[in-house]
């Protein structure tokens, strides 16, 4: 069938819309990474856009040798593998019970969730609160003040309820109790929401630097201190000496690294070190995402 004058008018807005906006988010993705990649006195003459003038791997030298980057690169990947595994079944496990309408009190349940979402002690009363539980400077700090989201635990009990009850009356009259019903069917249906909240879950541990900042302090915080938390510290302080101290053996070849590498140089290779893993997950979930996009729509 023959497009009329019309669609051809409208795909042809749409693709320049599109392509527009593609290049507008990619534009600074691609001109950090030329950064990065670039001489740091080169870069000083300005005019780097999205490819180096004088390519060099020097910053990414600096930055994998530097003990402090690769250290807080291990408490990252295990806040994000651990933290996201834990929040997502406990998530998951209490929107599983809110889900059954006999359950006792579950509208108070409910209200009392749903109130968390809208209010917070603040962040005085919660440092006071991390303190006398013994969670600053401890990584578990990062894994249990986020171990049930509110917001994905909607999102699951939703699409819990519109799961046939007719699979879990046959589980049960094979003797199954509600544990096995969860870990064995429940998880396996509900594989397109798992996955989304999963990565959701991931990234945001992934991207998060206030807790570190803030719960994490001295020699003890400094070795749980996550990669986010540590790109903020470079950013907002010079400690560029304090990097190539670490990784120079002497004088003169720190003085040499030093007139070759910047701030800004280190800052850009820190923060693709620090952003491309994430990135590159999203490529094998997003098959997900078309099914995740109608979660909860789904009605007995």
């Amino acid at each position: 069938m023959k497009s009329s004058k019309d669609d051809i008018v409208f795909e042809t807005f749409a693709v320049l819309v599109v392509t527009i906006l593609s290049i507008m988010m990619l534009y600074p993705f691609l001109n950090a990474m030329a950064l990065s990649l670039n001489d740091a006195n080169d870069t000083l003459a300005g005019g780097i856009s999205i490819w180096p003038r004088v390519p060099t791997l020097l910053n990414y030298e600096v930055v994998f040798q530097n003990p402090r980057i690769g250290n807080a690169y291990l408490i990252t990947i295990a806040r994000t593998l651990f933290g996201s595994f834990v929040s997502i079944i406990f998530t998951a496990l209490m929107a599983y019970g809110l889900s059954k309408e006999h359950l006792r009190g579950r509208k108070f349940y409910m209200g009392l969730c749903v109130v968390t979402m809208y209010f917070s002690g603040g962040l005085i009363p919660t440092y006071i609160l991390m303190k006398a539980l013994g969670l600053t400077n401890n990584f578990f700090v990062y894994i249990l003040p986020a171990i049930v989201n509110v917001w994905n635990m909607i999102i699951f009990k939703s699409f819990f309820e519109g799961i046939p009850k007719s699979l879990e009356e046959s589980a049960q009259m094979d003797g199954a109790n509600h544990y096995q019903i969860f870990f064995s069917i429940i998880i396996h249906v509900s594989l397109p929401v798992f996955a989304s909240l999963i990565l959701f879950t991931a990234v945001g541990h992934w991207n998060d630097w206030f807790a570190g900042a803030i719960f994490m302090a001295g020699r003890e915080g400094d070795k749980l201190v996550p990669m986010q938390t540590l790109l903020n510290q470079i950013i907002n302080s010079n400690i560029m000496m304090e990097q190539l101290g670490a990784i120079a053996p002497s004088a003169a070849e720190m003085a040499r690294m030093s007139a070759k590498v910047s701030t800004k140089s280190l800052t850009m290779a820190t923060m693709m070190v620090a952003t491309l893993p994430i990135v590159m997950v999203y490529p094998f979930l997003q098959k997900y995402f078309a099914k995740g996009v109608m979660i909860g729509s789904i009605k007995e």
